[in-house]
């Protein structure tokens, strides 16, 4: 009888064991989970700063070519002669700085 019950402990302590490696591997992938969710987070709010940086950025260009001066005859040239919307002629000499030889090589390039 001996034998019957070291066999039994023999399964009893594989059953253990393969309950055990199975436990692992549940909380390695519970683990892991909350890992890859901290990395998220970590992600998007890295994201959102970027976001915020880029609008940051976009408003203070705005700003700058808002405060471009610039001849309204030279957009209505540039309008008509290049067959152009006025807010697209305007953008344009207001990035080349009122220029309106360099905003029209620009245009034609």
């Amino acid at each position: 009888m001996e034998v019957g019950e070291e066999g039994a402990a023999v399964v009893d302590s594989k059953d253990l064991q393969q309950q055990s490696k199975a436990l692992d591997k549940l909380t390695d992938r519970v683990e892991d989970r909350q890992l890859d969710s901290t990395r998220v987070q970590e992600a998007m709010a890295s994201l959102a700063s970027s976001a915020e940086a880029d609008r940051n950025a976009m408003k203070m260009r705005e700003k700058e070519l808002a405060a471009v001066k610039i001849n309204p005859a030279d957009i209505d040239i540039i309008a008509n002669e290049l067959e152009l919307d006025r807010k697209v002629a305007e953008r344009t000499l207001r990035e080349h700085k009122g220029d309106s030889v360099a905003a029209v090589r620009h245009l034609l390039r």
